[in-house]
């Protein structure tokens, strides 16, 4: 892993936020247990019809920016989707030595970005429970570039306004679409997640290496 990343070369480090830096177990437990509760509820359904009916709309809104946005969940289920996370916030987790990761990547002068689909509502409930904003050069949010990271234009979107040379770049992300999406772009270093959700099995990475730890990926 370490010969495949040239800490010498690398002066970009763009990072992904759920599932890579912070634990997937709380984005699953929230949009396939919490939601679903809370949707039989509202509409009188029983929980598989809930769930039925939630798989369908998450389904079609899957990879666009829609996925990620609260006020869509918002206006399409009928429910505070904000509120409800703030509800079950104490489920939010930084995976095992992120902030050590973090801490050498500012020790070695790298530029670290934090690159996340996450709406901003998302965002902001997150770094206030963990703290790592104090990590990042810069937080770029897909929603303020109108499209989602899985898109095939939001690389170079991002380096009109975030400048950098992609063969002197590493990502880190949890998403495989995200990961190609930035392999036809250039990104030269490209890293998965072996298990973003601390509660489910290792995914599977395709031809990506993964990082099952990150001290596996610290620098020196």
């Amino acid at each position: 892993m370490k010969n495949y990343l040239d800490w010498q070369n690398i002066k970009t480090v763009f990072l992904d936020l759920d599932g890579t830096l912070l634990d997937l177990h709380f984005d699953n437990h929230f949009w396939l247990e919490y939601v679903p509760r809370c949707f039989a509820e509202k509409h009188d359904l029983s929980h598989d019809a809930a769930s039925d009916t939630l798989m369908g709309h998450y389904k079609a809104a899957k990879g666009s920016l829609d996925w990620y946005c609260v006020d869509f969940w918002t206006r399409k289920l009928d429910l505070d989707i904000e509120q409800m996370k703030h509800e079950v916030s104490h489920k939010i987790a930084v995976r095992p030595e992120v902030r050590e990761f973090l801490q050498a990547m500012r020790d070695a002068g790298k530029r670290i970005v934090l690159v996340t689909n996450a709406h901003p509502a998302s965002l902001s409930l997150k770094m206030k429970k963990t703290g790592l904003d104090e990590y990042f050069d810069r937080m770029i949010n897909a929603h303020d570039l109108g499209m989602a990271k899985e898109h095939e234009g939001f690389w170079q979107s991002l380096n009109e306004i975030e400048v950098f040379d992609a063969k002197q770049t590493l990502l880190i992300d949890d998403n495989l679409e995200v990961l190609e999406s930035a392999e036809h772009y250039g990104i030269k270093y490209l890293l998965a997640i072996l298990q973003p959700d601390s509660q489910a099995d290792n995914v599977e990475t395709q031809h990506y290496h993964a990082v099952h730890s990150f001290k596996d990926v610290l620098p020196g």
